[in-house]
């Protein structure tokens, strides 16, 4: 740092607080270690009795903290996010829609791998709602060398390291199957659940069907279903190993390609995923959805209806966080399970 005359610190960075005192009605830092002085501050500092300033002697390829936060906004920066001002050497991103967050894991990873840089980010493939907090970045020391702020855009790659995309999906069709629902020897209570948690993403159910048992009979049900061309079509119970349970058959004898039979998730093990040679995603959901506060079905729904396509290998990786630990009451999505 060095001393200059206060009228000379124009586009100088502050080294420390600098405190003004107006008696009975203020005492507090009027300029912020970091702050870079404005023309309009010389006034207010020669008031407060500042005739020289202790500045940071700003060098070649040395940047200013806020600078640097703007670098790693950068990296970060997509559609659907709103940005605050830097404050403190930070800047933070907000969903400016309801969608799906994801994140460059590998590639945020290697970005805060580089000394003094840091993006902080919520868990990626998880629902947003507009407003929400979704990153904050910047770098540790006041001042930075740029080199460093160069090895993390090397290692940010060429696109942005967030994503946030708004919900595709607008419409859906239950199959309820069970031959004891068909005949109305049970209530169906199955079917309420599925459509509330579908319109939270903003999908309409459009039409049901009831298949009761047999493959056939599903398979049949589905194909009326998909007549209507819903964006997703839903089969609720039948998933289970008992005999009776045609459900999965019912969905491989519609011509669906099935991705998985079974995931590594509690609730959920028997849930079914599948898609259409057009790309219309089917589902077999399994009883604990009907029960469950949170199940296999919440954590895959956010991706359907962004329109992203589930592989085998992003159900596998739910092993990991995928057990529910029954709180009570129940607090999911604000609770470690998926995650």
């Amino acid at each position: 740092m060095k001393l200059i005359r206060t009228e000379d610190a124009v586009g100088h960075v502050l080294c420390h607080d600098m405190t003004q005192i107006i008696k009975d009605e203020f005492k507090d830092a009027r300029f912020r270690k970091g702050h870079v002085v404005q023309p309009e501050d010389i006034p207010v500092l020669l008031a407060m009795g500042k005739e020289n300033l202790f500045v940071w002697e700003m060098t070649p390829g040395m940047l200013h903290e806020d600078e640097g936060a703007e670098r790693l906004y950068a990296l970060c920066a997509n559609e659907n996010m709103e940005r605050s001002g830097v404050k403190e050497g930070k800047i933070e991103l907000r969903a400016a829609c309801d969608g799906l967050f994801r994140v460059k894991s590998d590639r945020l990873i290697a970005v805060n791998s580089q000394e003094d840089i840091m993006i902080a980010t919520r868990k990626g493939n998880t629902a947003v709602r507009k407003g929400d907090k979704l990153a904050g970045m910047r770098v540790i020391p006041l001042i930075i060398e740029e080199e460093k702020l160069k090895a993390a855009e090397a290692a940010a790659g060429g696109e942005p390291l967030l994503e946030l995309l708004p919900y595709r999906l607008k419409t859906a069709a239950i199959v309820t199957t069970g031959s004891e629902v068909k005949k109305g020897l049970i209530q169906d209570t199955f079917t309420p659940v599925v459509r509330d948690k579908l319109a939270a993403y903003g999908m309409e159910t459009v039409a049901q069907t009831m298949s009761g048992d047999g493959v056939e009979n599903v398979a049949a049900a589905i194909a009326e279903m998909r007549a209507k061309k819903p964006d997703l079509i839903v089969c609720t119970g039948g998933m289970s190993v008992d005999p009776d349970d045609n459900t999965p058959g019912g969905i491989k004898a519609s011509g669906a390609r099935i991705v998985s039979y079974g995931a590594p998730v509690l609730p959920g093990a028997m849930f079914l995923l599948a898609y259409f040679d057009d790309g219309t995603p089917i589902l077999g959901l399994p009883g604990c959805v009907m029960y469950a506060g949170a199940t296999i079905f919440d954590l895959v729904l956010p991706r359907i209806a962004a329109g992203v396509e589930i592989t085998r290998a992003d159900l596998v990786a739910y092993g990991e966080g995928g057990l529910c630990l029954g709180c009570k009451p129940c607090r999911y999505p604000v609770c470690p399970f998926g995650k």
